[in-house]
């Protein structure tokens, strides 16, 4: 309530009893050429007091209002910051060095005909040597390439995890001295982001290490086939040998 409401309607009670105490409450008296009526009068006196503690009213309820739309402004305003970007494009370097890997295909049906041709079960006899030894240097060769692009993709996250840290720090900041919702809200899902972004890397570091390890593995058990291969052909069939005479300068 308003600080003048008190003032009035102690004022309206106190004309009533002084008019009470003078003439009967419905009076009406008048001073040369004006005419008052003292229960007119405090009824206009009340009425005054209402409306004015109705005004005040909706000057608080405007005000709440207002303090209510610059709150809704507050939790909506978006975050001046965004480190999505950064995190898209340290994602596509490590996955480019995925793609441009050499050796073995990451397309399974090509690898499935590479593997098959350099990592045979068996090798047919219309295998020369020559070939054998030269699909052993491609998996040598492979082998090599797939260590190369294990070790490629350790040193660009070791370079992505600093930027990761500044990164972090960055929304760790943005985070604390958010002004709304919104903002705390965005600065999340940008953690989040981040998050997946490392858990993604680490997938693949994982996936190139171990292509590197089945390379090394499915080499070896090539080379023990091939192995195999050569010593069977240099023994021969089996029979046994029979042993000739050998002319010397045609005697």
């Amino acid at each position: 309530m308003n600080r003048h409401t008190p003032k009035l309607a102690a004022l309206a009670v106190a004309c009533t009893l002084a008019v009470g105490m003078v003439q009967p409450a419905h009076a009406i008296f008048g001073v040369g050429d004006i005419v008052l009526d003292p229960t007119n009068l405090i009824q206009n006196t009340m009425t005054a007091a209402r409306t004015l503690e109705q005004i005040n009213n909706q000057i608080r309820q405007l005000e709440n209002q207002a303090q209510s739309l610059i709150n809704q402004a507050r939790n909506l305003a978006s975050l001046p910051f965004n480190v999505v970007n950064q995190l898209r494009t340290n994602l596509d370097t490590t996955r480019q060095l995925i793609s441009q890997a050499q050796g073995l295909a990451y397309d399974i049906q090509r690898m499935n005909q590479q593997f098959s041709q350099l990592y045979p079960q068996q090798y047919a006899a219309t295998v020369s040597g020559n070939q054998m030894y030269q699909d052993a240097h491609q998996r040598w060769l492979n082998t090599l390439q797939g260590l190369q692009t294990a070790m490629q993709m350790q040193a660009q996250i070791s370079q992505n995890v600093n930027q990761d840290e500044s990164s972090l720090a960055d929304l760790v900041s943005q985070s604390q001295s958010a002004t709304g919702a919104l903002q705390a809200m965005q600065a999340t899902n940008q953690l989040l982001a981040l998050q997946a972004k490392q858990s993604i890397q680490t997938q693949q570091l994982q996936l190139t290490q171990d292509r590197a390890a089945a390379l090394e593995l499915a080499r070896q058990a090539a080379a023990t086939e091939r192995g195999r291969e050569v010593t069977r052909r240099f023994l021969g069939t089996g029979t046994a040998y029979t042993p000739q005479s050998v002319s010397f300068y045609g005697q």
